[in-house]
């Protein structure tokens, strides 16, 4: 028989159904009613792909306990450090993890124990000095993915059919491209404010352009997205084309089509359309070429679309930064694949 600690995923549901009045209160309508409304935020404390990822990393942490002996509950420092130290030496065919993946690991078990009502100390010397070493040892920098430059994406939308599958995949990567967009935001979108309760923002379409209101990981934002010099590569014109053609008047923006290719459904995309999308698109366009298609496809990501506006926008780098949604300039540098990084030369200024 299955123990509750060996559930594959956290059980955010029961988890907030945990919300309830204390024993020494006695219930009312207004009292139930807003215990209902506590429970509702609690399921909203997370985006859902950092509880499956949690859930994942619990899910991992108990089968590791199990195979050693040991059982997870009540949580201990030192056995925590053994698996941390198990994860980057890797063992046999199980190869060693990055400093990136051990510590989203161990978000994830602190995650699992909080749901417990059992705090994990990760200050812990058994926990921070073998983590400490782990960074100290294996720490890289992390691995950027290709930016798409303006001639990729000409290329890559020059791939996409003309039928409504293809205005609306079209306008998916020019209004990505052009607002920065996380893949979420960007499948997020619903056409009015208030059109859903699972939207994450919404558009407003003017003559100069598109206002987007965005809910990102830094909070509220508007994205501004002009029109652009041609309507063959204006994210505006191909937005309007899809919402016209597709008959989008309420929900979603970006929506499933029929299999048929000649209806718009009320389904809304999933953000791993957008990875789908771009990696399809660049070995239509035939981008880098000249590697293998492995890992040609290894290249490009969601992000790439990101990294494209930040290394190709000729404009002062706080406007990339606050179109890109960084809470620092130094983020949105990461983002910058190609810039004068010695427009400022500290060396002469110092005299040398």
């Amino acid at each position: 028989m299955s123990k509750e600690y060996d559930s594959p995923t956290i059980p955010t549901q029961d988890d907030s159904d945990n919300t309830a009045l204390p024993d020494h209160v006695a219930g009312s309508g207004t009292l139930d009613r807003l215990v209902d409304t506590a429970r509702d935020y609690a399921r909203s404390a997370a985006a859902e792909n950092t509880l499956k990822a949690y859930g994942q990393d619990w899910a991992h942490f108990t089968r590791w306990c199990r195979r050693k002996g040991t059982e997870p509950l009540p949580p201990s420092p030192e056995m925590i450090g053994l698996y941390l130290a198990d994860l980057a030496a890797g063992s046999g065919p199980v190869p060693a993890l990055s400093v990136a993946t051990i510590e989203r690991r161990l978000s994830g078990l602190a995650w699992g124990y909080a749901q417990r009502g059992l705090p994990l100390d990760r200050q812990n010397r058994h926990i921070a000095a073998v983590l400490a070493g782990i960074r100290r040892r294996h720490a890289r920098p992390p691995v950027q993915k290709e930016a798409i430059l303006p001639e990729d994406i000409r290329a890559m939308i020059a791939t996409l059919p003309h039928d409504l599958r293809g205005l609306r995949d079209r306008a998916m990567l020019l209004l990505g491209y052009a607002g920065g967009l996380r893949r979420s935001e960007l499948v997020g979108l619903d056409l009015h404010k208030d059109d859903s309760e699972e939207g994450s923002g919404w558009v407003e379409i003017l003559a100069d352009g598109a206002l987007l209101s965005l809910r990102g990981k830094t909070g509220w934002r508007v994205v501004e997205i002009g029109r652009g010099s041609s309507d063959q590569t204006c994210p505006v014109h191909a937005l309007e084309h899809w919402l016209h053609f597709a008959r989008i008047e309420l929900g979603p923006l970006f929506t499933r089509v029929s299999r048929d290719g000649k209806r718009a459904l009320d389904a809304r995309l999933s953000d791993k359309h957008v990875a789908r999308l771009i990696k399809c698109c660049v070995l239509a366009a035939g981008l880098r070429a000249d590697l293998p298609e492995k890992e040609r496809l290894a290249l490009y990501s969601g992000h790439s679309l990101r990294a494209g506006l930040a290394s190709s926008a000729q404009v002062e780098e706080r406007h990339i930064q606050q179109q890109l949604g960084h809470a620092s300039a130094e983020m949105t540098r990461r983002y910058q694949r190609r810039r004068d990084r010695f427009q400022v030369n500290l060396t002469r200024a110092a005299g040398l």
